[in-house]
């Protein structure tokens, strides 16, 4: 499955929205990535013709399955390499901030064998 990266980010940020406030709208997705309002409306009706969310009459926006599994493999991928970049002295700003350019182009081989150091060596 291939989906480009600013999809990722919409996904993701629907996931850390909700995992934080219980709930996710458009509104949130625009203040927390920095994008407005419209570009936000057109992503979401993109993504709920696609089946990766589905809206509530109430605005509130949730993960279908599809969705869900893109955006929990890109917070993992996110989380994993900030702890990585930490771990080696980047501080924590720069770390999270460097994570999200790296996650979106590292391929499945590299993220496993980060993944399984890091998960060996930070126990």
């Amino acid at each position: 499955m291939i989906i480009k990266e600013s999809a990722e980010n919409y996904l993701e940020a629907i996931l850390i929205i909700k995992n934080r406030k219980g709930i996710a709208r458009s509104i949130d997705i625009a203040t927390e990535l920095g994008y407005s309002k419209a570009s936000v409306s057109i992503a979401m009706k993109k993504f709920r013709e696609e089946n990766y969310i589905t809206v509530g009459d109430d605005g509130q926006l949730d993960l279908t399955e599809k969705g869900l599994e893109i955006a929990e493999r890109m917070y993992e991928r996110h989380d994993l390499i900030a702890k990585a970049l930490i771990a080696i002295g980047v501080d924590d700003e720069t770390a999270y901030k460097d994570s999200c350019r790296i996650e979106h182009d590292m391929s499945e081989q590299t993220f496993e064998k980060i993944k399984n150091y890091i998960n060996s060596h930070m126990k």
